[in-house]
């Protein structure tokens, strides 16, 4: 079991973790606890305190769409419009990964564009999962600057000989390895190319 704790001085999570570590199963588990809560169901956990939420805004997942002429970007960040002019500060939004789909430099500069407006012009409670570690980062300097409010947790993998453990437990602090390559090699890619990868880091 992993828990949740968001109030008003903690109203973002940057989520940071490995690929299949858990983040966005961690980031929907929650989002259906908080709607069965709303509709008087029975809630999977062992304590639950939960305020008005007025709306679960998502970004989560990836695909284009082409019957309305949309690349997979381009309904990325519709998507991500929709929710920044709409969230409230009793909102819930889920933001998954913003920004992949673009160049990594435009992809970083509209994450933490994103990020921040959620914290400090909607200030809604969002659970922000990311695989650029440089958002980390914006939740020291929510605290240096006397404003607390962003908070970093992650969910890890262990590397146990040549096999890599995903741990699914949620930590605070942010996540100190992506292990990009090892999930590339777990999912099948040629050792030849993994190697490659690696050299090249």
């Amino acid at each position: 079991p992993n828990d949740l704790e968001l109030h008003a001085d903690r109203r973002m999570l940057v989520i940071t973790g490995p690929n299949m570590g858990g983040k966005s199963t961690y980031m929907r588990q929650n989002a259906l606890i908080v709607l069965l809560a709303h509709i008087g169901s029975y809630v999977p956990a062992s304590r639950a305190v939960i305020g008005p939420i007025d709306r679960i805004l998502t970004r989560i997942g990836a695909g284009d769409d082409l019957a309305r002429g949309q690349s997979t970007f381009m309904v990325e960040m519709a998507e991500t419009s929709y929710i920044l002019h709409h969230a409230t500060p009793q909102s819930l939004v889920l933001m998954d990964e913003i920004g992949r789909g673009t160049s990594t430099y435009d992809g970083l500069a509209l994450a933490d564009a994103v990020a921040r407006h959620l914290a400090h012009t909607n200030r809604c409670y969002t659970l922000f999962a990311t695989h650029y570690f440089e958002l980390t980062a914006l939740a020291d300097e929510s605290h240096a600057g006397g404003a607390s409010g962003i908070a970093n947790v992650h969910l890890d993998a262990v590397e146990h000989g040549e096999r890599l453990v995903f741990m699914h437990a949620v930590k605070d602090g942010p996540a100190n390895r992506s292990f990009g390559l090892q999930v590339a090699a777990l999912a099948g890619l040629p050792k030849a190319a993994v190697t490659q990868a690696r050299h090249r880091l």
